[in-house]
């Protein structure tokens, strides 16, 4: 059963940043190790961590565009579907990067100030595979890439045994966790590799966890460098983005998945409690939230919670989700809702009112979260999947200072300076630069600056 508090009664502890990260030990020895080691070492942490630890790690592109016919063959409607959401999210992304304007502009005559946005070189994206492998993670990292006109895209995703290997492997009884497969062929999740292909990666690599990090951050003999690191994972995963972040860019550090809905009594409890079910199904550490100042719905809600678990395919997960860390918050009214949204910062914001004056004034007090998804119809799920909207987004609080994964992660803004000598501006810049470089006592600064005002 979901827990029901007033405002009042909300703990400090509820505001917080959730860190469940205590891996940082183990990670740092996988980075040193793969940085020193190379290939060496991703073939040896496969080989302990994965169901395959193959031979090479590039998957042949041929295989993706396999994977792809496949899927077209025999999920037609999934096939479809990908290529909906990947439309919806280029065109979204080239949106965005219309946004980022490239400008020169003279700020003072002769003095010529600009902007130039540039694509980084190449981006690594990591995809993860455990228990419910990420295909919609592929069109969410690699097509903001695409759009930013990143020329070189590389894939990371956690192994498996190829189809050609699979009687072998069942032969030694290997190729499941514990006891991998070695020596094959690279092989991924195929419904991975058919999305790879869509979006159009460059090249693909049968290589998972902090290992993986580790190898676009630094290189190896087979898996390049990257200037930029995305996409999701488990603790062990977020733990080396973080060390590797500063050799590399990352998009974030995430934690586990959050969303947080503002109701009034005009929301249908069935579709809320389908919403939160939606978010706790993730993880057991997921966490649900709901803020209303309607106590029948607050109650509604919660049996529908009850109602909709017991049929729920993802029950064992959704409930402990739930039990340990949803909650329905009784607020005032819905501007204390409000309030508590952006104390909490969600990754994801739902406003589950009717069109009107109100919604639009609770929506306009909203400043805090990752997306936000306006009335009823407006399931979370749609910027998941299929709305055009990146679902990378911050978690545990860190959307009070940055927004999700989009085509500004993979560009570059740098400035330029172009002055016409002589000019009104250029003397003025290097009379105030003169000043101040003997202000903080840079003689040389200050020289650099006076010896442009000398006569030839």
């Amino acid at each position: 059963m979901i827990k029901i508090q007033k405002y009042s009664e909300i703990e400090r502890e509820f505001f917080d940043g959730r860190d469940f990260g205590d891996s940082i030990d183990i990670v740092k020895d996988v980075l040193i190790d793969v940085k020193k080691r190379g290939d060496t070492a991703l073939s040896e942490y496969g080989a302990k961590f994965d169901v395959s630890a193959p031979r090479s790690l590039e998957i042949p592109h041929s295989e993706l565009k396999a994977a792809a016919e496949k899927m077209q063959r025999e999920n037609p409607k999934l096939y479809e579907a990908l290529n909906y959401s990947h439309d919806l999210a280029l065109r979204f992304a080239k949106k965005q990067a219309e946004s980022f304007d490239d400008f020169e502009v003279e700020l003072e005559p002769g003095m010529f100030t600009g902007q130039k946005n540039i694509p980084v070189s190449r981006a690594g994206v990591y995809v993860p595979a455990g228990r419910f492998p990420l295909v919609s993670t592929v069109v969410m990292t690699i097509t903001p890439a695409v759009a930013a006109g990143v020329k070189e895209i590389v894939l990371c995703t956690p192994p498996r045994v190829h189809p050609d290997d699979k009687s072998a492997a069942e032969k030694a009884g290997a190729g499941i966790p514990g006891k991998p497969f070695i020596g094959g062929k690279p092989y991924a999740d195929e419904n991975i590799m058919a999305a790879a292909y869509i979006c159009g990666v460059t090249k693909a690599f049968a290589c998972g966890g902090a290992q993986a990090i580790g190898a676009m951050a630094f290189g190896t003999e087979s898996i390049p460098c990257a200037d930029v690191i995305v996409g999701p994972g488990n603790k062990f995963v977020a733990e080396a983005k973080k060390l590797v972040y500063g050799n590399v860019g990352i998009d974030m550090v995430a934690g586990p998945t959050e969303v947080f809905i503002i109701a009034d009594s005009s929301a249908n409890p069935a579709w809320v409690a389908a919403d939160l079910l939606a978010q706790a199904e993730h993880d057991v550490v997921a966490q649900p939230v709901m803020a209303t100042n309607d106590e029948n719905l607050a109650k509604a809600v919660s049996e529908e919670i009850e109602k909709q678990l017991a049929v729920l395919p993802t029950k064992a997960t959704a409930e402990q989700s739930i039990k340990n860390c949803g909650r329905i918050i009784l607020c005032d009214t819905l501007e204390q809702a409000a309030k508590a949204a952006n104390k909490k910062a969600p990754e994801h914001l739902e406003l589950a009112m009717e069109e009107g004056t109100e919604r639009d004034k609770i929506a306009s007090l909203c400043h805090n979260y990752g997306s936000l998804f306006i009335g009823h119809g407006s399931a979370e799920v749609f910027g998941d999947y299929a709305a055009g909207l990146n679902h990378t987004l911050p978690t545990s609080g860190s959307a009070r200072f940055t927004g999700g994964l989009s085509v500004r992660v993979f560009l570059k803004t740098v400035t330029t300076l172009r002055t016409v000598q002589g000019s009104k501006g250029a003397i003025a810049s290097a009379t105030a630069a003169g000043h101040l470089g003997d202000a903080e006592g840079l003689a040389g600064h200050a020289r650099a600056a006076r010896i442009r005002l000398e006569k030839n």
